[in-house]
């Protein structure tokens, strides 16, 4: 995955640990496209604080989700839902080739239903 991608997901999750201003630089950074230059002129601060809070931020970050593993978890649970989801797909595409029931019918549209529902 890439960098910028991970921390604007790892941002997501973890991003109330983080200081108001580790956030707001982390988003100006990551999210807005800013430049470190940019964002310190428009903080009126160094670069290279900017730097600094960033690549703090950064660090907490990756060690929360070390410790925590949700991003991990996140996309365990996202792909055990897109597998049901096929699942029940398929028992449905069976169950139209082969004797169309009712009720196998209305079990797999409703498994899928709940399935899609959780990965919004």
């Amino acid at each position: 995955m890439a960098n910028d991608v991970k921390i604007t997901m790892l941002l997501d999750l973890y991003g109330e640990a983080l200081t108001q201003k580790q956030r707001d630089y982390l988003g100006y950074y990551y999210n807005d496209d800013l430049s470190l230059s940019e964002i310190a002129e428009n903080e009126g601060i160094t670069r290279q604080g900017v730097r600094d809070a960033v690549k703090r931020a950064e660090a907490v970050l990756y060690d929360l989700e070390s410790k925590l593993r949700f991003s991990e978890k996140q996309a365990q649970l996202q792909n055990g839902l897109d597998e049901i989801i096929s699942c029940a797909e398929e028992i449905n595409e069976y169950n139209l080739a082969h004797g169309l029931s009712r009720e196998i019918n209305d079990m797999t549209v409703k498994i899928k239903s709940i399935a899609l529902s959780l990965t919004e």
